[in-house]
């Protein structure tokens, strides 16, 4: 996970290089519904490397995939879902072939064909030009990286893990434990052999190394680091017989996983844990089709994505198409909003695929009951600094009051110029052995702590920015209570030491009080709308200190368990509720598993942006009587007093008794801004009947408000109402979305291995009361001679984050044919996410051919 201000850095400084050949090769408090303003910095997740794409691009096709037939058919045979499999191939090996017979050889190192029908390949300059111009083809997209949605260390052998090691969210459906369920688990390998897993985890398929072994694999440059995240998540969806009878949500489904992530080379020559978009989708492509024979009968009812692509909440691409593909296969897809932080209100924080409209994405809550706290005094001389109950970062805390010495580490200097703390001197002794330390917090506290105790401190005291309680990872090597303590009264302290002056630290043994955040939304839960200004992320749920499985074993052979943040953790709380209620009610779909979730969820006055519908409520969810679909709307950007905006969803009924149905629009806030219409507002649906509803808004005038929220409520007597969260912006942004363009060398000769480069700053990120990410839908680089005669596409790219994108620009035209010597034009057009008729930014550079 990713602290926001390092995200928005990496954001800012991404760089795509693609060489065309052709030419251009939940409960609010003040109403912000957050935690109090504290950090995660370095609590959740490790930095982000650049990683290579090594030019890959997915190719998606017109021809129609598995899904999208059986949508249109509504009901297939085995026979039919496997013709149709082999239909999509085809198209496949049609395109394929026709770049072969132009003397380029593609070899796809994926096919899709159930979730969508295209494939992934590292593509040659010609290859992108050729394909962008061929009618079968719709479109293509840059492979993204996708990291684990939250990161752990947490290794805590089973005698050591107590009540304090970490907790277990409420979440039960009495009487059912997901028995007869299957959920996709699409993230690291897990450690199959994990006593807490056992017997519940099916061997699975490996999609970064190839083959059926899923399980958790150690880093080939070091062999002592092993990938966490899956066995992670996978102990919070089926884990059963763990220390104090702790068990996961379900405990009894079972767990198909499908490593889309895992180690592989990063841009510095090291090895990094994530996964690509590529791989993402060929794992639903998996999900939907377990044994690979091209039916998708098989398709489990749960796939759980673990990893994100930051940042990245595009409503449309191949990532959407697939999740829509597996929902329309029957298969709910939940995925985590992201770990970015706060952003928005509109364009915010929130990762992909959680844009995707058939998504369920979803935040982060807090869920501790307890929050331990120990008494801290900083004394200097006869003079108390400070005399406070603080709170406990970690799980450790003296059994007893403790009156330590105060040290401090030195600082040392890397080899780039960064510097570091060491608590050891020269000679190898340690400077901070049985005292207490005082470092400031830095940009990873977690490893901070962690080598203090390694050294021998009896505590770790940490300044500097708030951290949040509990929020320190369980590891076994973690053995001194580490606290947080306002920055004037550390430096009051170290300043009487370096005079001369006698100080001391004393920490009283551990009380615990009720946790003040509880139901509050993490600090670091991804936020905002998708890039289509619909709602996101869908609901919240508990992703802070879960309790779960690690891989691996202690020194003492006993299993390894630890603690998780993130909202993957959030996502599997969601996804094994989805296999109770799978279990409890197996007549309902995918879509309708999604829409009493979200729908029936409780938002306790929490912004929309930060939790959707609001946490979701389980024992409510199980007898909904009404699902909708899509589960949240966006109604775009208001564009002027005569402006409006229609949106359809589709009701239905799928409780055992006929409904009459009320349908009314509930604004937040100044409602009296906006008018509603909605078509019929009455209904009365028979058993498992549904029926078009159109939702038209209009708004006479702009409120003060930049964002507008609210919900669609869909009543039926005698029971609990439906909601349909809605957004709408009245900010629309006029920055450039190519603000800059340049050429290396505007007169060049022709050559395929020595190009010219062409770098476009594309998309911009506005700091408007919060940072507004403005991605790009679309950018066309089209060339023209010097007199304005048009000769063609150079490169089209889709779903761009702002950054910088790179092009080699060989002397070829859009066919390949090298360009006559004279002068010419690249004209840029970039188009936004919203609205969908905006005229698009321009730019143009020009070049000559030597």
């Amino acid at each position: 996970m990713r602290v926001p201000r390092r995200s928005v850095a990496l954001l800012a400084v991404a760089i795509l290089t693609v060489v065309l050949g052709a030419t251009v090769v939940a409960r609010g408090r003040d109403g912000t519904g957050q935690q109090a303003p504290v950090s995660w910095r370095g609590l959740v997740g490790d930095p982000r490397s650049a990683v290579p794409s090594g030019q890959r691009m997915i190719v998606v096709l017109h021809t129609p995939s598995v899904a999208q037939r059986l949508a249109k058919a509504k009901y297939a045979t085995e026979a039919q879902e496997r013709s149709w499999t082999s239909q999509a191939y085809a198209a496949q090996q049609q395109v394929l072939t026709t770049l072969a017979t132009l003397g380029i050889t593609v070899h796809p190192d994926f096919s899709y064909s159930r979730v969508l029908d295209g494939f992934a390949a590292p593509l040659d300059p010609r290859a992108v030009s050729i394909l962008e111009q061929l009618p079968e083809v719709a479109g293509m997209y840059s492979v993204r990286a996708a990291f684990p949605a939250s990161v752990s260390e947490s290794l805590l052998a089973t005698s050591a893990f107590g009540a304090a090691s970490g907790h277990r969210p409420e979440i039960d459906l009495p009487g059912y434990d997901g028995r007869g369920v299957t959920i996709a688990l699409l993230d690291t390998g897990v450690d199959l052999a994990h006593p807490y897993l056992r017997g519940r985890i099916l061997p699975g398929i490996d999609l970064v190394n190839g083959g059926d072994d899923a399980t958790a694999k150690s880093n080939p440059l070091d062999p002592s680091q092993l990938e966490h995240h899956g066995t992670e998540l996978a102990g919070l969806l089926v884990g059963a017989g763990g220390p104090g009878g702790r068990h996961g949500v379900a405990p009894g489904a079972t767990v198909l996983p499908i490593r889309v992530a895992g180690w592989q080379p990063a841009a510095d020559g090291k090895n990094l844990v994530y996964g690509r978009s590529d791989q993402l989708i060929a794992g639903l492509d998996r999900a939907v089709d377990p044994n690979g024979d091209g039916d998708a009968h098989d398709a489990v009812r749960v796939a759980l994505i673990g990893v994100s692509e930051p940042y990245a909440a595009f409503a449309q691409g191949p990532e959407a198409i697939a999740v829509q593909g597996a929902l329309d296969l029957n298969t709910l897809v939940v995925t985590p909003a992201g770990n970015d932080g706060t952003a928005g209100p509109t364009f915010g924080s929130v990762a992909g695929p959680a844009g995707a409209p058939g998504a369920l994405a979803v935040g982060a809550t807090d869920s501790l009951k307890v929050q331990p706290r120990v008494r801290v005094v900083l004394r200097r001389g006869l003079d108390v600094i400070l005399d406070q109950f603080l709170p406990l970062l970690g799980p450790v805390a003296p059994s007893q009051s403790r009156t330590l010495r105060v040290a401090t580490p030195r600082s040392t200097l890397g080899l780039a110029g960064t510097s570091s703390v060491d608590f050891f001197d020269v000679k190898g002794f340690s400077l901070v052995a049985g005292r207490a330390v005082v470092v400031p917090v830095g940009a990873d506290p977690q490893a901070t702590a962690l080598a203090a105790a390694r050294a021998g401190a009896a505590a770790v005291v940490l300044y500097g920015a708030s951290l949040p309680p509990g929020s320190l990872r369980v590891a076994e090597e973690q053995t001194a209570p580490v606290v947080v303590v306002p920055t004037a009264a550390a430096v009051a302290l170290l300043a009487a030491q370096r005079a001369g002056i006698d100080v001391g630290i004393a920490i009283g043994a551990r009380r615990n009080v009720a946790n003040p955040d509880r139901g509050f939304v993490a600090g670091f839960s991804s936020r905002g709308l998708a890039f289509d200004g619909a709602v996101k992320p869908d609901v919240a749920a508990p992703g802070v200190a879960l309790a779960t499985s690690e891989p691996g074993a202690a020194t003492d052979g006993s299993p390894l368990y630890g603690t998780v943040n993130g909202t993957s953790a959030a996502a599997a709380t969601v996804a094994g509720a989805a296999a109770l209620l799978a279990q409890m009610r197996p007549a309902l779909d995918g879509a309708a598993l999604n829409s009493l979730l979200v729908g029936y969820a409780d938002r306790g006055g929490m912004p929309a942006v930060d939790v959707g519908a609001g946490t979701f409520r389980l024992g409510v969810s199980a007898v909904g009587e009404v699902a909708a679909q899509p589960s949240t709307l966006g109604f775009g950007i208001w564009e002027g007093p005569r402006w409006h905006a229609t949106r359809t969803i589709t009701v239905r009924n799928v409780s055992t008794r006929r409904l009459q149905l009320s349908l009314s629009p509930v604004a937040d806030g100044e409602s009296e801004a906006l008018k509603f219409k909605v078509v019929p507002d009455r209904l009365v649906l028979g058993i498992g009947r549904s029926a078009p509803v159109q939702v038209t808004v209009t708004a006479p005038a702009a409120p003060r408000a930049r964002l507008m929220t609210g919900v669609l409520q869909i009543a039926a007597a005698g029971s609990e109402p439906l909601h349909v969260p809605w957004a709408l912006s009245f900010r629309r942004y006029s920055a450039n979305l190519v603000p800059r363009v340049t050429i290396s060398d505007p007169s060049f000769k022709p050559s395929d291995s020595n190009p010219a480069v062409l770098t476009v700053q594309a998309g911009n990120l506005v700091r408007d009361n919060g940072l507004q990410i403005q991605p790009v839908a679309r950018l066309d680089v089209l060339l023209y001679t010097a007199a304005g005669r048009y000769l063609g596409v150079m490169a089209r790219l889709r779903n761009l984050l702002p950054g910088s994108y790179s092009f080699g620009i060989t002397g070829r035209g859009p066919t390949s044919a090298q360009l006559a010597p004279g002068s010419y034009e690249l004209r840029l057009a970039a188009w936004p996410t919203l609205p969908l008729d905006a005229k698009p930014s321009r730019a143009q550079v020009s070049f000559r051919i030597e």
